[in-house]
C-alpha cells in the first residue's frame, strides 16, 4: 500500500513508459511507429505520455509495430507499477 502523498501511477501512465522506451531504443520516431501501427502520431504521443487510455486494439497494433508481444508490454507495465518507477503525472522517479 502506498501513502497518500505518493499515489500509485495510473495504468495509462505506466503503459506509456515501456512503449516509449522501446521506441527510442529502436531509434524510431513517433511518425514511424504511427505509420507501422496505423495509430495517429498525436494519439501515440498521448499514450506514451500517459494522457490517453488506448484500446486493446491500439495496444496490440503499437506493440506489433515495436516488435513486441502484448504480454511483454503487460509484464513491463505491471513491473513498473509494482516497483513504483512512476510518480503521479507519469514522471520517472529514476531521472527526476
Amino acid at each position: 500500500m502506498t501513502s497518500s502523498s505518493t499515489p500509485r501511477p495510473l495504468w495509462r501512465e505506466a503503459l506509456g513508459r515501456p512503449l516509449r522506451l522501446r521506441r527510442t531504443d529502436l531509434g524510431l520516431t513517433l511518425g514511424q511507429v504511427s505509420r507501422r501501427s496505423g495509430v495517429s502520431t498525436q494519439f501515440l504521443s498521448e499514450v506514451e505520455r500517459g494522457l490517453k487510455d488506448p484500446s486493446s486494439e491500439v495496444i496490440e497494433a503499437v506493440t506489433i509495430a515495436l516488435g513486441l508481444e502484448v504480454h511483454d508490454v503487460l509484464v513491463l507495465t505491471s513491473n513498473g507499477m509494482r516497483r513504483g518507477f512512476l510518480r503521479a503525472g507519469g514522471r520517472d522517479e529514476t531521472t527526476a
